[in-house]
């Protein structure tokens, strides 16, 4: 099967369960009887833990918030970005910021315990103000573990003001088999800012031959620009699933996203001609990948037309989807600023 073939399929999925769920099913809130009735004619589709449910769950919370803005003393054309703000409560931290590019700030974003469980729940803001620029990472995959019953829950927020510019790079969720997650995100672009993030999701352990063939894994990525929503995209695997796993997955265990805000016709193009070019790559490593435009007119240079690019990849190594999301990442920093960006050192431990 081709990679176009297999993306379709992909996509076309996606839409049906989307749409049934928009349809039927409200974001959050209490599960009606629509939403029973959808469950009854998707098996693979399981009634949503709505954040209300689970903030009632024993386990542990924590939150942290990350404001980042120019420095005020700086008067430079390109001021260097400061954590200016800084909350944080239970077992979610960040280290010491770091400059290898100058202006920028890159910040490694930890979660001491290594490991989510049933009942533990994370929420995550992040905030770049106006020429700001910030780069946030993890140093290791997050690891949701098995659960006897109670569901984990993950939120981030991610918000991008006029002239800021938010690089969100999180190394992949693993879920182990039985484990049960929500994962909601919530980004929002203020008209003018940019925004490239991914989201990478491991189904089991491939490198260890174990599948996911059991669990659960909902949520929600909701992307805003410029006050409309343009991209509202459920997830909602069952473990087990094997129409799921074949019809939905094509078979493998990865799949990511990554979005690019602001985004037009020649980074489209930039884009496009690197997937043309990495086919061998994506052959070789058992993947597809593909890249889709979203809102306004990609042809356009105005602010106000803020395009995004969604690429979507599956395949069965982190590693390798990884290196292909950064290769992109790398083109998309060089269209913006004229300049190729510093890798994070962490990556390569």
């Amino acid at each position: 099967m081709s990679t176009q073939q297999a993306l379709s399929n992909l996509n076309l999925t996606a839409r049906i369960i989307a749409d049934k769920v928009n349809q039927e099913t409200p974001l959050d809130g209490n599960p009606d009887a629509s939403q029973i009735r959808l469950t009854q004619r998707f098996p693979a589709i399981s009634t949503k833990p709505t954040p209300d449910s689970l903030a009632e769950q024993s386990g542990w919370k924590a939150e942290i918030q990350l404001g980042f803005s120019p420095a005020r003393t700086m008067a430079a054309e390109t001021p260097k970005t400061v954590v200016h703000h800084r909350r944080q409560s239970g077992p979610l931290a960040i280290q010491r910021p770091l400059y290898p590019e100058g202006s920028p700030c890159h910040v490694y974003l930890l979660h001491p315990p290594g490991g989510v469980v049933g009942g533990d729940q994370l929420r995550i803001q992040a905030q770049s103000d106006s020429r700001a620029h910030a780069l946030v990472t993890t140093p290791g995959a997050t690891k949701f573990y098995r659960s006897a019953g109670a569901y984990a829950y993950q939120r981030q927020e991610l918000r991008v003001e006029t002239g800021g510019i938010l690089e969100w790079f999180p190394q992949e969720n693993i879920y182990f088999p039985q484990a049960k997650v929500r994962l909601d995100t919530e980004i929002t672009i203020a008209e003018g800012g940019r925004f490239v993030g991914w989201e990478l999701h491991c189904f089991g352990r491939p490198a260890l031959k174990e599948g996911f063939d059991s669990g659960n894994v909902v949520g929600c990525t909701r992307l805003t620009v410029n006050q409309r929503l343009v991209l509202a995209e459920q997830i909602n695997v069952q473990g087990g699933d094997m129409h799921q796993h074949h019809a939905g997955l094509r078979g493998y265990a990865m799949m990511g996203s990554l979005f690019v805000v602001h985004a037009d016709e020649q980074l489209l193009k930039v884009v496009q001609t690197l997937l043309n070019e990495h086919s061998d790559y994506l052959n070789k490593n058992n993947m597809v990948a593909a890249v889709t435009a979203l809102s306004g007119d990609i042809r356009s240079s105005r602010s106000d037309d803020q395009s995004v690019l969604v690429v979507r990849a599956m395949g069965q190594s982190s590693e390798s989807m990884t290196r292909l999301f950064t290769r992109i990442w790398l083109q998309v920093r060089t269209h913006w600023l004229g300049e190729s960006p510093a890798i994070p050192r962490i990556w390569a431990t």
